[in-house]
């Protein structure tokens, strides 16, 4: 059809299959560029037939008769075939539409309210397109789906629905779960159906969760909150045992004891933090599985109070290896930890199953300094080398300390910050942390330590000469090279802290002639106040 044949469209309407067709399918007409009527019904239908398909080329003949005054005069449509009724007529051309459907058109709510409006000034009346009863129908959206023609540039982006209702939320996901399950697996159309549900999902929680201002800093029970302000990493709630959404929910972190909860559990919270623990009573449970019983615990998690049995209610119960009570599956998360007592008592660094609350106060005490193996298991020096050796290592730092202290260049080095990390090496040689125990039993300490020593060492024999100044020669033999109090090879007093030669301090019975020599001094000290 050229441009020079197409005239006003009220032209068409000279018939009244013109006028139906005109009404029912006009916007695809738009759409398409294609509203235009020609001189003539005749040639107005051979424009319909061009557009709507072979289909009509088919039943255009009688429809043309029927448009031209053909038809029997006494039906109200004339072009009608003979022996329709206009309810038949309706029912074929709504089975008629179903079947054949515009793969592109992902509106068809839209086009069926169209064709509705459409059919209030001219009733629908289906023409018999040799479709029975029994045919198929193929819903659009299936339609489109088979064809695998998703392309629309004018569709909603996806994860767009407009419910804001949560029920309404909760029933479309419901429906799109369904439909993934009928899908076929590891499809592009499951693929899509599953972005659609993760999006319905996330404005789920939108809605359940409001996002509101929150106040930055929350102290609950000496816990001291912070609003944390990570969107990408996934946690879990403390509180309610469910996963932390951080992209939609606001949460909290303790920075006492990483206790991590929604900001609406905060309230919820009935445990002190357990820093005020450790800052008040920073000692270990000695004892291995102290347990008690659940009846002792009234069959009551000894956290929260909530009803647990071994058997018989769905609330399990969990036995902390730390404190030997029972837990449910909120408290007890099956985290693993290294028990202290097992350490000491049977040098067993088996990671143990416990509950949140312990594992958070074996967190914070790892690194504490305050288990006394001398005192605890003073045999365990007996049966593991490694802590005789870090204790030779301990006490030559000790001996070391006071070089430093005084050595101008050690200060302003800071070679002492060599053992930030393990402050208490450098104030005693009795006191150790957890920590301390896991890396001798790694190997780790020694290595690192051995290597502090050498560097010290090195400082006040050879880089140093302050320090080399304050060497000592043993005065038993008067002979060798310049000692000093952590050398191998020698031995000091425990009086005048004089340093020997080991051999030359032993064959002389222990006996230092420095101590002697002082004892004279004051003797003869006495004797001339007493004259005087």
């Amino acid at each position: 059809m050229t441009g020079s044949n197409r005239v006003a469209p009220e032209s068409a309407l000279n018939c009244q299959m013109c006028l139906w067709l005109c009404k029912a399918h006009g916007d695809r007409l738009s759409r398409q560029n294609r509203l235009f009527c020609l001189p003539g019904c005749q040639q107005a239908l051979r424009g319909w037939e061009e557009l709507l398909g072979s289909f009509w080329k088919a039943e255009t003949p009688a429809l043309g008769e029927a448009c031209l005054g053909g038809g029997s005069g006494s039906s109200p449509w004339p072009w009608l075939p003979a022996g329709w009724t206009a309810m038949e007529y309706d029912e074929k051309l709504a089975r008629f539409r179903q079947g054949h459907l515009n793969p592109f058109d992902k509106a068809p709510l839209q086009n069926q309210q169209e064709q509705k409006r459409a059919g209030e000034d001219f009733p629908q009346k289906d023409v018999n397109l040799g479709l029975s009863l029994e045919d198929p129908v193929f819903p659009c959206s299936e339609r489109t789906m088979d064809l695998g023609l998703a392309e629309d540039h004018f569709s909603r982006p996806v994860g767009l629905f407009l419910a804001s209702d949560v029920e309404q939320l909760r029933v479309a996901i419901e429906e799109w779960k369904q439909r993934i399950l009928e899908l076929p697996d590891n499809s592009e159309k499951q693929k899509d159906a599953v972005v659609r549900l993760i999006h319905l999902r996330l404005r789920l929680q939108e809605l359940k969760d409001p996002s509101e201002d929150e106040p930055n800093i929350r102290v609950i029970l000496e816990h001291r909150f912070y609003k944390e302000k990570s969107k990408g990493v996934k946690q879990t709630c403390d509180k309610c045992s469910t996963v932390i959404w951080g992209l939609l929910q606001t949460w909290y972190t303790c920075t006492g004891c990483s206790y991590r909860c929604h900001s609406k559990c905060l309230d919820l919270i009935t445990k002190p933090c357990v820093r005020s623990k450790v800052s008040h009573q920073a000692e270990y449970e000695l004892s291995i599985c102290p347990e008690t019983g659940l009846d002792s615990q009234d069959y009551r998690c000894a956290e929260c109070r909530a009803p647990i049995s071994l058997r018989g209610i769905p609330g399990e119960a969990r036995q902390c290896d730390y404190t030997g009570l029972y837990y449910c599956s909120s408290c007890h998360w099956n985290d693993q930890a290294v028990i202290p007592a097992r350490v000491i008592h049977n040098w067993d660094f088996e990671p143990r199953k416990v509950s949140r609350c312990s594992m958070r106060y074996l967190v914070l005490m790892v690194s504490r300094p305050v288990l006394k193996l001398r005192e605890t298991n003073p045999l365990l020096f007996n049966y593991v080398e490694e802590l005789v050796e870090i204790r030779k290592l301990r006490q030559d730092i000790l001996l070391m300390k006071p070089y430093f202290i005084t050595c101008k260049e050690a200060m302003e080095a800071r070679l002492l910050l060599q053992l930030q990390d393990r402050q208490h090496f450098v104030e005693n040689d009795e006191m150790y942390s957890l920590q301390d125990l896991m890396d001798i039993n790694a190997g780790r300490l020694s290595c690192s330590l051995t290597e502090i020593h050498t560097l010290f060492a090195k400082h006040i024999k050879l880089d140093c000469e302050r320090c080399q100044a304050k060497g000592f020669v043993c005065e038993l033999c008067k002979e060798g090279d310049v000692l000093f109090p952590f050398d191998s090879h020698t031995s000091m007093c425990t009086d005048c802290s004089a340093v020997f030669h080991r051999d030359c301090f032993y064959d002389n019975s222990t006996t230092c002639p420095k101590c002697a020599r002082l004892t004279l001094r004051k003797e003869s000290l006495l004797n001339r106040e007493l004259q005087a």
